[in-house]
């Protein structure tokens, strides 16, 4: 495989970012489907909340050598979901995870669901609740076709959710300013 640094107006790679392989559409109308099938009859907030936690998902970092997994991000939802749910009926409690790596993701994105929901009282902890129940439904559908793969969930989201390329390398060289854009990249098999 070679690897040539293209400038950001190479027809090339812009030829291939408008027209990627067939493959790749298909797999994006896959999973765009099946993403839209999961919410099905969310409401628009509902939509909100499953956007930022799939959105959380996707950019969680968790620590070395302990790669997030399908099964973490149903327990941290489910853990998640019946704290909420317990919230929602006038009872604070806070269930847990039974495995530590969802634990840690439970905890992680905790904050961010709590500052969503300020003002959202009892009403945002149902839809939080519902969300985090269909999420853990929906990863394990997604492992339970894909038995082999303990991370078809987590794949589907970078595929879905795109993650700026390459943060935080130099654009020019290592002299690059700090706000500079990172060099387009060609990847020639």
């Amino acid at each position: 495989m070679v690897e040539i640094r293209c400038p950001s107006d190479c027809t090339w790679l812009a030829s291939a970012r408008e027209h990627p392989p067939a493959a790749v559409v298909r797999q994006q109308q896959r999973d765009l489907g099946w993403l839209v099938q999961v919410m099905r009859d969310f409401s628009e907030r509902q939509s909100q909340i499953f956007f930022l936690i799939n959105t959380f998902v996707s950019s969680y970092q968790p620590p070395e050598l302990q790669p997030l997994q399908d099964d973490d991000i149903a327990d941290a939802a489910d853990a998640m979901a019946a704290t909420y749910e317990t919230a929602a009926r006038g009872v604070i409690y806070e269930h847990r995870a039974t495995s530590l790596p969802a634990e840690r993701l439970a905890a992680a994105l905790k904050p961010v669901l709590t500052e969503a929901g300020q003002r959202g009282g009892s009403a945002f902890e149902r839809d939080a609740a519902m969300v985090l129940r269909r999420i853990a439904e929906a990863v394990r559908d997604l492992h339970a076709r894909d038995t082999s793969n303990n991370r078809a969930y987590v794949e589907l989201l970078s595929r879905v959710i795109r993650k700026r390329a390459d943060e935080g390398e130099p654009a020019h060289g290592e002299g690059a300013s700090p706000g500079a854009a990172p060099p387009s990249r060609l990847i020639l098999p």
